[in-house]
């Protein structure tokens, strides 16, 4: 039965003026019981897929649905539920309070959500124990490894036995000892009545994963064969916040590059003529296009996958313009 359904989410934001756009028509789908990888480095938009799931970020478009339920429409006391009840979130940095021990920081979002003391300890210790830390419920973060603060944070995330867990790179602050415990902790977590997500840079988790997303498009086939494209202008070649894998000469005509601002204006970058080529550090680099490319007039133009255009181009061309 598939609980997580995801469809064409994107998410643009505003940095420093200009518009981002790190998840761009993403699609997700997660079964009942199962342990999803999203794997990717960093950048690439795991941590604010994460954040649109937990209900924390508010997607540009597209829907988030989990059980059935259309989540990413929710607001207010509804959202408010829906986060405490539903979603368990661990935490990358751990984020537990130094001056509480073990117990205090499982106990903390229990009391805060009402429930009396004593049950709130008794939960804490069994969800301790269930981590393997019953003999350290009394010791503060300070006196306790990596690894164990991770399994503190887990244990946090469970206090309301949420249907769904979502751990923003869990093993990042971890050595290869720790990181062991934590991945099957995460694995024996992933069971019917509950999924789990994970987003991380690390391969080893793939390992014990259900299912992995990759938010990083593979690279094309080395051999592929060059495309020659014709452009009527005002053709847009490629967006920016897009990824792609093609860098392009241009043949014939023009091609302006610009970026877009948060207020809708376009800065130009350059004017890109015959012999001149653009888009090549998207693909080389594994980001998302920096600017968008647009025919100025009409053009042709040849698109070439990095492989064929690192055999094509000279050493030391002209400098082209960057996206």
């Amino acid at each position: 039965m598939t609980m997580l359904e995801v469809r064409d989410l994107t998410v643009e934001f505003n940095s420093g003026g200009y518009v981002v756009r790190p998840l761009d028509g993403l699609d997700v789908d997660a079964e009942d019981g199962e342990l999803v990888v999203l794997l990717g480095p960093s950048g690439c938009g795991k941590t604010t897929l994460l954040s649109c799931i937990a209900g924390l970020l508010t997607a540009t478009s597209g829907t988030i649905r989990f059980a059935g339920r259309e989540t990413s429409a929710l607001t207010g006391v509804d959202l408010a539920a829906h986060r405490r009840h539903t979603d368990g979130v661990v935490f990358q940095a751990f984020n537990l309070i130094p001056s509480l021990t073990a117990k205090g920081n499982v106990m903390a979002p229990m009391r805060l959500a009402g429930i009396n003391r004593r049950q709130a300890a008794a939960r804490a210790e069994a969800l301790l124990g269930q981590v393997g830390l019953a003999e350290r419920v009394d010791h503060r973060p300070g006196a306790l490894s990596g690894g164990q603060q991770q399994r503190v944070a887990i244990a946090r995330s469970l206090v309301h036995d949420p249907p769904l867990l979502l751990a923003d790179e869990p093993t990042a602050h971890l050595d290869h000892i720790q990181v062991e415990g934590v991945l099957t902790l995460l694995r024996d977590l992933a069971s019917p009545g509950r999924v789990v997500v994970v987003s991380t840079h690390d391969d080893r988790v793939t390992q014990l994963a259900d299912r992995v997303v990759e938010l990083v498009p593979t690279t094309s086939s080395p051999d592929r064969e060059p495309e020659l494209l014709e452009l009527p202008a005002g053709a847009i070649v490629f967006e920016q916040g897009s990824r792609g894998d093609l860098i392009y000469t241009v043949e014939s005509g023009q091609i302006e590059v610009f970026r877009q601002r948060a207020d809708g204006t376009e800065e130009p970058v350059a004017v890109v003529g015959p012999g001149d080529y653009f888009g090549e550090l998207g693909p080389m680099l594994n980001l998302p296009r920096s600017a968008t490319a647009r025919a100025a007039t009409d053009a042709r133009l040849t698109a070439y996958t990095e492989h064929r255009f690192r055999r094509r181009i000279p050493t030391d061309p002209p400098a082209p313009p960057s996206v």
